[in-house]
Formats: structure tokens, C-alpha cells, sequence
């Protein structure tokens, strides 16, 4: 089976979520929730149409691969997740990118004094 040369492949974002949480959650728990959040808003296609990817997850900040065109389906899943498994969270997105490189880079090694900086600017 041949490889798409990259002109015919689907391009892809990468989007930076912050999640703030009273307890303890996993990788599996986090990407679940999401999952459900997208599906409950927009079925079974709109989930399948955003090409979901869970790529790094440290437990207070997580980076999600999307379709360019379903951004804003994937942001509108986070803004919904509340609880997962009866935690009480609170998930924002920090940052998009075109690279993971750029997002890791920028958002996710970078410090909280950082952080603070780009915010302000």
C-alpha cells in the first residue's frame, strides 16, 4: 500500500488545552469525555468528521490534533466538559498551531510565569 504524498494529504491542527480539576484524571478518562462532549453535540458524524486525535496529555495540559474545518466542533466539545468521572474540571484552550512542534514549543514547555506573558500580550 503506497503513502499520500503530502499534497494529497488532509491538512491538521493542533489545538492546547489547559484543564483545571479538583482530583485526579487519566489520559483515557480525558480523551472519553471528549469524545462524548463532540458526539453529544454533534452525533456519530460530526465525531468522526473532526479526526480526533489525543497526543500528549500531562495531567494539566493536553494537546488534541483536529481537522482544520471542525476546530471550532472540537473547541465547542471543550468548552462543555464540566466533570469527568464526578471530578469537577474546568478545560480551556490556550493555543492552536499548524505543527506539533510549534504547540509543544509555545504552550506546553513553557512555564506558568511564561504562560502569563503570552496572555497578556
Amino acid at each position: 500500500m503506497k503513502i499520500l504524498p503530502p499534497t494529497l494529504r488532509e491538512k491538521k491542527r493542533y489545538l492546547t488545552v489547559e484543564i483545571m480539576k479538583d482530583g485526579r484524571i487519566n489520559r483515557d478518562r480525558f480523551l472519553r469525555a471528549l469524545q462524548d462532549s463532540i458526539k453529544d453535540l454533534f452525533g456519530d458524524v460530526g465525531l468522526s468528521e473532526t479526526g480526533l486525535r489525543l497526543l500528549h496529555f500531562d495531567g494539566t495540559r493536553a494537546v488534541v490534533r483536529c481537522t482544520p474545518k471542525m476546530v471550532w466542533a472540537v473547541r465547542a466539545g471543550i468548552a462543555t466538559i464540566t466533570q469527568i468521572d464526578g471530578v469537577k474540571v474546568s478545560v480551556r484552550v490556550i493555543g492552536i498551531g499548524g505543527t506539533v512542534r510549534s504547540v509543544m514549543e509555545k504552550y506546553v514547555e513553557t512555564g506558568s510565569e511564561n504562560m502569563s506573558l503570552q496572555l497578556l500580550k
